[in-house]
């Protein structure tokens, strides 16, 4: 067979894809497969997706941290008082306040040491947001929970 003609749109040397009869290679070590990402190296400038990865990391903490604190305002300033127990609201609302807080400043410090880590070619660290968040979240629901039952 020979070679198929190529779109007068595309660059010399530039593949669209298989045409009609043709099989593409899907492995990873196929010539379709896009090349690995380079790694930074020391103190080089590491591949822009896990910049980017990185980023979007942080930026979702950072969501959750806002939903914390505007959760914890919302409870304190809007749910009506528990009877008998004037400071329900707040043993609900304030720990989920401070735990968004903590989010936030946790998130922005792991955003740096990954940024550094992939500046450096070295791995990343575990992150503990996600255990913290379980735990915290948990105990503030068990707290509301005996709230609840404890005023009626």
């Amino acid at each position: 067979m020979g070679e198929r003609p190529r779109p007068p749109f595309l660059a010399a040397g530039e593949d669209r894809g298989p045409s009609a009869g043709e099989e593409r290679q899907t492995d990873a070590s196929g010539p379709s497969s896009p090349a690995p990402p380079a790694s930074a190296g020391r103190g080089g400038e590491p591949d822009a997706r896990f910049t980017f990865a990185n980023e979007r990391t942080f930026l979702a903490w950072i969501r959750t941290a806002l939903a914390l604190v505007a959760a914890g305002l919302a409870i304190v300033q809007l749910l009506p008082p528990f009877p008998g127990i004037r400071w329900g609201r707040h043993a609900i609302g304030v720990p989920l306040i401070l735990l968004g807080a903590v989010v936030a400043v946790t998130s922005y410090l792991e955003w740096n040491a990954n940024q550094r880590a992939l500046r450096r070619g070295e791995p990343l660290r575990r992150s503990r947001l996600p255990q913290l968040l379980a735990a915290v979240i948990a105990l503030v629901a068990l707290a509301a929970a005996a709230l609840s039952l404890a005023s009626r």
